[in-house]
């Protein structure tokens, strides 16, 4: 159990290797540790139980550029102060501020991301709201006129928001229409917003532009992002924060 709590995915095969006994024992004991609530089976192994595993092309689109993502979320943590409400948009890094934010001892988060809400629900220090709405095919996230609708329900100290897109002018972009009204609306709920990207995404548009750089906080990258693009954007208004990796 402690060797399936400790990572992501632990297959049968690797356990099997790693105790020294045969696989079918290791399917017997897995059989059991799931019978009891401590982990979920899947179909080469298992996962811990308090883990709820999303199975969108989400998972594959977390992994790219994670080190950077992962410093750009550090970066974004340390903006976020004990008491405060927290509006966590979709995309993944700020999932991987999700991550950081579980150690908090009194926080409220909002969010229209259910890997989000997944990754909050066991934190006892955070109260998780999730939004209503319809959810988007592929993708762990809610959006359209319900959670536009509730989102009016709520203001919030701080907002984090992802892109698809920025381009060089500052606009941000996102390849859903109704992604880019719930995105509109955080920012209209939050006293501040900051941009999540990663420095692949600058000089990049996508099919709906909803907002501008100036309009916000501030963007957070990583030090990817050429000197040249950052003056551009810096010209355009927008304040940028550039992470090491």
């Amino acid at each position: 159990m402690d060797l399936v709590q400790g990572g992501e995915e632990s297959s049968i095969v690797a356990l099997s290797e790693e105790l020294g006994v045969s696989e079918m024992t290791i399917r017997r004991d897995l059989d059991k540790l799931a019978g009891s609530g401590h982990i979920r089976r899947t179909h080469g192994g298992a996962i811990p139980a308090e883990r709820m595993a999303f199975e969108f092309d989400f998972v594959a689109r977390r992994q790219s550029n994670r080190a950077a993502k992962q410093a750009i979320a550090a970066k974004a943590a340390t903006l976020v102060q004990e008491g405060q409400r927290v509006i966590l948009d979709t995309g993944t890094t700020t999932l991987e501020l999700a991550q950081l934010l579980k150690v908090y001892r009194d926080l409220t988060v909002i969010t229209p991301s259910l890997a989000v809400a997944s990754e909050l629900q066991f934190s006892d220090g955070v109260q998780t709201i999730l939004l209503g709405g319809a959810l988007r095919k592929g993708s762990p996230d809610l959006t359209g006129i319900v959670a536009e609708a509730v989102l009016d329900m709520f203001t919030a100290d701080i907002a984090f928001q992802g892109a698809d897109g920025i381009g060089l002018d500052g606009a941000m972009y996102t390849a859903d229409m109704q992604i880019a009204a719930v995105d509109q609306k955080i920012r209209s709920r939050a006293q501040q917003t900051y941009v999540l990207a990663d420095s692949s995404k600058f000089g990049k548009t996508a099919l709906t532009r909803h907002g501008f750089l100036h309009d916000v906080a501030g963007v957070i990258t990583d030090d990817g992002i050429s000197s040249k693009d950052r003056q551009r954007l810096e010209k355009c208004g927008a304040h940028v924060i550039v992470v090491a990796v």
